[in-house]
C-alpha cells in the first residue's frame, strides 16, 4: 500500500482544488518538481525579445539534486534570483512548459512524474525532464562564451 502523502491527508490534492493565489507558503513551495530548468541561464534577443536557454545553470544550483544550495539565502547571492508569485508566473514567458506553476496558472493537470502525483521526487530526474547531469555551472563560462550554450531541450 503507497504511504500517504502529508498533501493528500483527507484525500484533498490541494493543487487541484485550490488557486495559486489561495496556496499557503508550505503548498506554493511544494509545487516545484525540481527540474532545475528555471535556474538556467537565459539569453534574451534585444531585436526580438526571444528568450534561448542555455546549459549553464545558476552557481548556487546543485547539479545532482536540482535544487539549489542555499534557498533561503538566493536572493542575497544571486541578485537576478526571482522569487516567484502568482502574479510572476503569468508575466514569465521563458517558464519551461512542464512548470507545476505555469500548468497550473493555465489551468492544467499535473504531469504524471511530478512528485506530487506519482509520490517519488526521483521521477523528475527518471523521466528526463529535470537539469541533472546536463549543465554546467555558470562561474565555469564567461559571458562572452554563453552563446556557444544555447540549447533547445529545456523548451
Amino acid at each position: 500500500m503507497a504511504e500517504e502523502r502529508p498533501e493528500e491527508a483527507g484525500g484533498e490534492r490541494f493543487w487541484e482544488t485550490k488557486s495559486l493565489a489561495q496556496m499557503t507558503k508550505s503548498e506554493w513551495e511544494s509545487l516545484c518538481d525540481g527540474c532545475g530548468r528555471c535556474c538556467l541561464v537565459k539569453l534574451q534577443d534585444a531585436d526580438t525579445d526571444e528568450i534561448s536557454y542555455t546549459d549553464v545553470a545558476c552557481k548556487l544550483l546543485d547539479g545532482t539534486s536540482c535544487r539549489c544550495s542555499d534557498y533561503p539565502n538566493r536572493r542575497k547571492k544571486v541578485s537576478d534570483c526571482v522569487v516567484l508569485s502568482v502574479k510572476l508566473v503569468s508575466q514569465l514567458q521563458w517558464m519551461p512548459s512542464t512548470c507545476a506553476y505555469r500548468l497550473l496558472q493555465e489551468g492544467k493537470p499535473l504531469y504524471w512524474w511530478h512528485h506530487l502525483e506519482c509520490g517519488d521526487p526521483d521521477a523528475v530526474h527518471e523521466a528526463g525532464i529535470s537539469v541533472r547531469g546536463r549543465v554546467i555551472s555558470e562561474t565555469l563560462v564567461g559571458d562572452a562564451e554563453l552563446v556557444e550554450h544555447v540549447v533547445d531541450w529545456p523548451a
